[in-house]
């Protein structure tokens, strides 16, 4: 997934209305978004094709989809018919779920993205004991693309190590939660910044200060 100035907003708003006002300032700068249940859940998942038909943009569905087998097909065909791009699952639940998601995505010629260690806090208490595991779970089930956090570099690395160069990693924390981009960026594909562009009181500018210190 190619995406622009390696940015990607994370659109967490809770109205369609205030998704298109930051977008409309923003397409100078990106062409990829991740959504999640914040913005789905207020306005729908027709939110999806909306956003694509008015701004061209790639959607990321951030559900994090962690479930049986059977429910994890049905979450993803659902959300790949909405059109969305590409959407992000848990490693935690195990292979067999993670290969429905998998397969939903080669299905529908999609991208999967496998959720190895998050960024906040909390992560340290359980999902970081078994990060690396569920990386090599992905390396063996031959998924390519993987997010790990940019809030903890010596993890970014380590994920990086296990997942390989050609793995295509996506880097949420940036920003409101301390991760710095440049640094991040040594590691990451591309990062996820969320608050610091759209609590902004000039998305615009925000994003545009941004990119500038990834020069």
């Amino acid at each position: 997934m190619e995406i622009k100035n390696n940015l990607i907003l994370a659109l967490d708003v809770l109205s369609g209305k205030k998704a298109i006002e930051i977008c409309n300032q923003l397409t100078e700068y990106i062409d990829t978004i991740k959504i999640g249940y914040p913005l789905t859940l207020a306005e729908g998942i027709s939110i999806i094709g909306i956003l694509k038909e008015k701004f061209d943009f790639k959607v990321i569905c951030d559900y994090k989809v962690a479930d049986i087998d059977a429910t994890n097909s049905k979450i993803c065909n659902q959300t790949f018919k909405a059109g969305a791009d590409a959407i992000i699952c848990h490693g935690f639940v195990g292979s067999d779920s993670v290969q429905a998601c998998f397969n939903s995505a080669k299905k529908y010629d999609k991208e999967l993205f496998l959720l190895t260690e998050m960024s906040h806090p909390g992560a340290k208490e359980f999902l970081q004991k078994n990060a690396d595991a569920i990386a090599q779970m992905g390396v063996d089930m031959n998924i390519k693309n993987y997010v790990a956090p940019a809030t903890r570099l010596d993890r970014l690395r380590e994920i990086r190590n296990i997942v390989g160069n050609d793995a295509y990693i996506i880097s949420p924390g940036v920003g409101k939660q301390g991760g710095d981009a440049k640094k991040t960026l040594k590691y990451a594909n591309a990062i996820i910044v969320g608050r610091s562009i759209y609590e902004s009181d000039n998305p615009k500018i925000a994003c545009e200060n941004l990119i500038k210190t990834l020069k």
